[in-house]
């Protein structure tokens, strides 16, 4: 599988060398479902709250992170299109602010306005949730079927770098899938990002 990329050398060898995590299980319930974290709105939300009929979307971001941002208007437009598909959205920011000060709240609240967010975009103070789901990158997508089963997890599509040139859209397609309930095909990819920047524990 071949990803193109225009992140620096650096952050290439950081992904590419990132050790083993004890990512969540294909099959696997949704960890920590019932914690609730503070929405941009102002609301305390949790997995469990936004549920969908259909499906669930996880996704752990951030406001800094430049695969973030390269994905940013994709994400948004999934979201937006499959909440309204009966596929639960909500967006997760786990990144302690001290490490970079765009990841904190009101730059948060700010930018869900800027980019039309239509789904909850929530703070996972402690980073508990990104932990109990073994989540590592920004962005890294987590999708559950109509039972709560995890049915996808990985990347957005194969081509951060250029829209145009993407050939494989693995959330869309699992996304797609879920919401017309039929089998996801490809149930797992390598999430490409920054690393999450935890809170000490």
């Amino acid at each position: 599988m071949h990803y193109r990329s225009f992140a620096p050398l650096t952050l290439i060898l950081a992904v590419l060398l990132a050790g083993p995590t004890a990512a969540l299980d294909l099959g696997a319930a949704i960890p920590e479902a019932g914690v609730k974290m503070h929405n941009v709105d102002g609301r305390d939300l949790s997995i469990a709250d936004v549920k969908g009929s259909k499906g669930t979307l996880v996704i752990f971001t951030c406001n800094h992170c430049p695969w973030a941002k390269a994905w940013e208007e994709r994400i948004v437009s999934l979201g937006n299109t499959f909440q309204k598909r009966d596929i639960g959205v909500i967006a997760i920011n786990a990144n302690d602010p001290s490490e970079h000060k765009e990841d904190g709240f009101d730059e948060m609240v700010t930018r869900a306005k800027a980019r039309d967010f239509e789904f909850p975009y929530v703070v996972d103070r402690g980073s508990k949730v990104a932990r109990a789901f073994g989540a590592e990158r920004t962005p890294e997508a987590y999708l559950f079927d109509a039972d709560g089963k995890l049915v996808y997890r990985g990347t957005i599509d194969d081509n951060a770098e250029d829209p145009g040139g993407v050939q494989q859209h693995f959330l869309g397609d699992a996304l797609d899938a879920v919401a017309t309930g039929k089998a996801v095909q490809t149930k797992e990819t390598k999430a490409l990002g920054c690393s999450i920047k935890f809170y000490e524990s």
